[in-house]
């Protein structure tokens, strides 16, 4: 793997015929399009951290048991000036970006002045999302690029600020079987009061013919103000049931006054990010269709969320089911020096990195103040989480440990907000490089896994077979660089 990491991919723009192996199901038609990292240097500049390199777009199209599969670089403003000054002129993640010292004084001077208050990259890297019938590529600030879902052509840059007030934003909504999109996102600096804000775009928000923008319809749902105002709590993911929007306001955070002075103390945003291992996370659950909090103080012990499996409602209880850590280093992993080490040195110098846990949380939604202190409130039969009333009327709640070892989660999405029965998702064993893929059983608490020799695959994605019964009646497709040979999609 290590003869992969952080080396540039590049574009096939025309669509390129796969090689089939086996069979495709006649009835898997459409495009899979996925995001992620694929130029992590221009001229002679690199970049520090695997979540800096420039978006690579691919998608791969099915019909007739056939693949096709083509790529494009996203045409980014970002990716634009780094291009154009054949070096990188625009900071990320975790690599800060100073003038050019050939430049001359009054261009430098410029530079610093507008690196007062930081103005995000839009080099949307991490996922595609669809607002109305709107193509996205994003990340987790306020820019969005649409593009072409079928020739990948960068459409425009899209800002949050112009439609609804935030900073940052999330690039993992949800979609419920109307085709509403809900996502949330952090108003931090001029919008009043900090908060955290979630929203809906409804599903008829597009309107093509006249060419303007699905966000234009956004709803506020509701406003969460934070519980510290220097220290927002960071968020990748939520959950959400047929009813509520679940929220993990964690102790990982960022420190605002850190943020603001980041480039004049010689700090990447990443290093903007702290863990209170002293702290707590609350969990707050919003009606999503009135927009009200439930008043409960729903709360765990400190640990970091990145991805949410999936979250229920069940005989008034909300159940919801996350990745959790025990501490907020999984960023540090992916620093290019650390993850490009062999896989034995790895473990052996970041024995201090923890697994993910997959964990399920259950709140009781009929909390009475007359609740009988120190008792577990949870009554489903079904799972060992405990929500214990405290004496000052707060529930405390601990999580039922599902399976360690696996992160980038998917599930059948026709379950998404409803109970369901199994999870995929990429395994790791004390080493950041998947090379295996595990499906999950949380009926039987029983898994199996795929795997082969030098093949590191990616998230699976489920799709379920027309007129499926069963959850699990459905393909899951990976792709997955693979050592010595060309890159494959694997079809299960």
């Amino acid at each position: 793997m290590q003869s992969i990491i952080a080396k540039n991919g590049c574009e096939t723009p025309e669509p390129v015929k796969a090689q089939v192996k086996g069979s495709i199901p006649s009835w898997l038609q459409g495009t899979l399009l996925r995001n992620g990292p694929g130029l992590f240097s221009v001229g002679d500049s690199q970049y520090n951290h695997w979540f800096d390199g420039l978006s690579l777009i691919h998608s791969f199209t099915f019909g007739n048991g056939e693949v096709t599969y083509r790529s494009k670089f996203l045409k980014s403003d970002t990716y634009k000036k780094n291009v154009k000054a054949d070096r990188i002129v625009v900071s990320e993640f975790g690599t800060m970006i100073y003038p050019d010292p050939c430049k001359n004084i009054f261009s430098r001077a410029f530079t610093h002045l507008s690196n007062v208050i930081p103005d995000f990259t839009d080099n949307n890297l991490i996922n595609i999302i669809r607002y109305g019938q709107d193509y996205y590529a994003s990340s987790e600030v306020n820019y969005i690029n649409q593009i072409n879902p079928d020739t990948l052509e960068t459409v425009s840059k899209m800002n949050y600020r112009n439609h609804i007030a935030l900073n940052l934003a999330t690039a993992h909504p949800h979609y419920d079987d109307e085709g509403n999109t809900y996502n949330m996102g952090t108003a931090i600096m001029g919008f009043g009061r900090p908060k955290y804000v979630i929203f809906k775009v409804p599903a008829d928000a597009s309107d093509k013919e006249h060419k303007k923008p699905a966000l234009r319809k956004v709803q506020q749902v509701c406003s969460i103000p934070f519980r510290s105002t220097l220290f927002p709590s960071y968020f990748h993911s939520f959950g959400m049931t047929e009813n509520y929007i679940v929220f993990v306001e964690q102790a990982f955070k960022l420190d605002i006054i850190k943020l603001a002075t980041a480039y004049f103390r010689g700090v990447n945003w990443g290093g903007c990010l702290k863990f209170d291992k002293d702290d707590i996370n609350l969990f707050h659950v919003i009606n999503r269709k009135t927009g009200k909090v439930i008043s409960t103080r729903f709360y765990s012990d400190a640990m970091v969320v990145f991805h949410h499996i999936n979250a229920y409602e069940d005989d008034g209880h909300v159940v919801f089911d996350l990745i959790g850590y025990k501490d907020g280093k999984l960023y540090d992993m992916f620093y290019l020096h650390n993850i490009k080490q062999e896989t034995d040195n790895f473990i052996e110098t970041h024995k201090s990195f923890s697994q993910p846990i997959c964990q399920r949380f259950v709140l009781p939604l009929n909390v009475h103040k007359e609740s009988p202190r120190g008792s577990n409130l949870v009554t489903l039969k079904d799972t060992s989480a405990q929500a214990v009333m405290q004496e000052n009327g707060s529930v405390y709640c601990q999580p039922d440990t599902l399976f360690e070892g696996l992160e980038l989660p998917g599930i059948n999405y026709d379950f998404n907000a409803k109970k369901y029965r199994y999870f995929y998702g990429s395994r790791l064993e004390w080493s950041p490089h998947p090379n295996k893929i595990a499906k999950f059983d949380i009926v039987t608490r029983t898994h199996i896994e795929w795997k082969k020799d030098n093949c590191f695959p990616s998230e699976p994605v489920f799709v379920a077979s027309p007129g499926a019964v069963e959850e699990d009646d459905g393909e899951s497709a990976t792709s997955e660089p693979t050592k010595g040979t060309s890159s494959v999609l694997l079809c299960f």
